[in-house]
């Protein structure tokens, strides 16, 4: 193996490193679902930086956000290419509407609340898919 200007060869060097569990644990997992090994995952990782956070995200979307760690690439990549459907978001925008005219009845407020939380995880985790494919070294084109 060469350098990156090519003129003296690159020697491995091995380190002893004790890291968090969830850090491994996490470079595990994406080691699993992308089928490289951990040293490849540890090596890219320090090349590259850690995998995308999501601990910054509210904690009631974290769990979801965290099974994302371990998807596969062409599961993120559906995620990531994935639309609301339009009667959800239709129905979202009646609420919203309503809302702001008279008062929901108990059911339709309930029902504006849920459809928030699923439109804002549903945003986060095409996101975060977003932010681990490129992670992962995938490449995005403008119409992707």
């Amino acid at each position: 193996m060469l350098t990156t200007n090519n003129l003296l060869p690159m020697k491995d060097a091995s380190v002893t490193l004790q890291i968090p569990d969830p850090l491994y644990q996490r470079l595990v997992n994406t080691a699993q679902a992308v089928g490289r090994s951990l040293e490849d995952i540890m090596v890219h990782a320090l090349t590259v930086g850690s995998p995308p956070d999501w601990t910054d995200a509210p904690e009631e979307f974290q769990t979801d956000l965290a099974r994302l760690d371990r998807l596969d690439n062409d599961t993120l990549w559906q995620i990531a290419q994935s639309h609301q459907s339009s009667a959800n978001m239709e129905r979202y925008n009646q609420l919203l509407e309503k809302n702001q005219e008279e008062e929901l009845t108990q059911n339709e407020y309930f029902e504006l609340e849920k459809l928030r939380y699923e439109a804002d995880l549903f945003m986060l985790k095409k996101a975060q898919a977003t932010v681990l494919l490129r992670w992962r070294g995938e490449r995005f084109s403008i119409n992707s």
